[in-house]
C-alpha cells in the first residue's frame, strides 16, 4: 500500500484541533475549530474522492481516540461508512484495547510494523491528523505522499506538523489547487534530503 499523509494546516503550520473547539484541548489549546469556517462543497468533494482511495487508516493514539469518540456517532455523514468500516491501525505503546472496530494496535517498533503494512497489497494507507506519527514516518522515509490542506488563518499557537528541530526533507510538488472557501491544497512527494544552494550563482 501507498502511505499517504492528509493534514489540515494553518498558515503558521498548526495542525492541532482543526475541526472543533473541543476536538483537542491538550496542552491547554483553546483555539480549535479554525479550519471549519473555510469548508465548502468543493473541498467536501475532494475529501470524499481521497477517502474512496483508502484501503486502511493509520492513526497515532491521540487522533485515534478523538476519531473513535466522534465517527461512530456521525452515521448521517457521507463518509461514515468508510471511516467506520475500513481497517484501522493505531500506533501506541500504552493502549492495549481499541473499541472502534476493526482496529489493530501497533506497538513496539512501530516503524517496522508500518513498513510491513506498506508491503501488503492495496491502494492507500492514509494517515489523518496524527502529526507526531507522520513526522516520525517521514523521517524514516516511509511517506509516499503528503496532501496538505492550508487554511487562510494564523492560529498563533498549537502543535505543528513540522516543528522546530524536526527532520529535514526535500519535497516535489505533484499537484495544487484552491477552493472557493480559500483552502489551498498541495500534494507533495518526498524526494529525500533537501537540496541547498546560493542565490545568484550558476549551477
Amino acid at each position: 500500500m501507498k502511505l499517504v499523509v492528509q493534514q489540515f494546516l494553518s498558515l503558521d503550520g498548526v495542525s492541532q484541533g482543526p475541526g472543533a473547539p473541543d476536538e483537542d484541548t491538550s496542552d491547554g489549546f483553546m483555539r480549535g475549530g479554525w479550519f471549519v469556517p473555510h469548508l465548502d462543497e468543493e473541498f467536501d468533494r475532494l475529501a470524499g474522492t481521497w477517502l474512496r482511495q483508502a484501503d486502511a487508516f493509520l492513526f497515532g493514539r491521540r487522533t485515534y481516540q478523538n476519531f473513535a469518540r466522534d465517527w461512530p456517532k456521525m452515521t448521517d455523514h457521507p463518509s461514515a461508512e468508510l471511516m467506520n468500516g475500513l481497517p484501522k491501525y493505531m500506533a501506541s505503546n500504552s493502549l492495549t484495547r481499541a473499541e472502534w472496530n476493526p482496529t489493530t494496535i501497533l506497538s513496539g517498533d512501530v516503524t517496522a510494523r508500518v513498513a510491513e503494512l506498506k508491503r501488503r497489497p492495496g491502494r492507500e494507507l492514509q494517515i489523518h491528523g496524527s502529526a507526531r506519527l507522520a513526522q516520525s514516518l517521514l523521517a524514516a522515509g516511509l511517506i509516499d505522499t503528503l496532501r496538505l490542506v492550508i487554511a487562510p488563518v494564523v492560529v498563533g499557537r498549537g502543535r505543528r506538523l513540522f516543528p522546530d528541530g524536526g527532520a529535514p526533507a526535500g519535497l516535489r510538488l505533484a499537484g495544487h489547487q484552491t477552493t472557493p472557501g480559500g483552502l489551498s491544497v498541495h500534494t507533495f512527494e518526498p524526494t529525500g534530503l533537501p537540496a541547498y544552494g546560493t542565490y545568484g550563482t550558476d549551477t
